[in-house]
């Protein structure tokens, strides 16, 4: 079946989106690549630079980071280990709910933000 000319043009422009994002993310990762980080790595640090969680703490926790960047579950959980593993997260249990986890930006992490934030 044949698209309607409207719905052939909303198909071009989510085309149009998607391929301006990819070329968007590559120049991020290209950029980014010179300070150690891809542009998922600068998207989490930049939320934990960002100031207190939902529930004011100074740190995330993985759930609410999970709900906000673009990476799956099991993916975040590797570059938090990863970004804990270079000295620019620390991770600690939560104290209300023993079960979850909490993450924060170390001194060095905040440093390289603040550092990449411009480029």
């Amino acid at each position: 079946m044949a698209a309607t000319k409207p719905e052939q043009a909303l198909v071009e422009q989510w085309r149009g989106i998607l391929a301006l994002h990819a070329r968007t993310q590559c120049e991020l990762d290209r950029v980014l690549h010179g300070h150690g980080l891809c542009a998922s790595d600068f998207e989490v640090l930049d939320l934990l630079s960002d100031g207190p969680a939902a529930d004011g703490a100074c740190s995330f926790r993985v759930q609410e980071i999970a709900e906000r960047v673009h990476l799956s579950q099991s993916a975040l959980s590797r570059l938090i280990a990863r970004l804990e593993k270079d000295g620019l997260v620390e991770r600690a249990m939560c104290p209300e709910d023993r079960r979850g986890v909490r993450v924060a930006l170390t001194g060095k992490g905040r440093a390289l933000h603040g550092e990449v934030l411009p480029v």
